[in-house]
């Protein structure tokens, strides 16, 4: 992975599975492309479960 390239972080609740994609940010969250999940406010929530961050975990 070079410097460019940011993670993709997984929701790990059962039966969700959603997927943050920095390049693609978050339009239900209202988050912008180019923010890194390690950037997103403690209060971001899953759009799909609204489960918290701590929720997810690295690809």
């Amino acid at each position: 992975m070079t410097e460019n390239q940011q993670k993709l972080y997984q929701c790990q609740m059962q039966s969700c599975g959603y997927i943050y994609n920095p390049e693609k940010g978050c339009k239900k969250g209202g988050i912008a492309r180019g923010v890194c999940f390690e950037n997103l406010p403690e209060t971001y929530k899953c759009p799909l479960c609204k489960a918290g961050k701590k929720m997810f975990k690295a690809l």
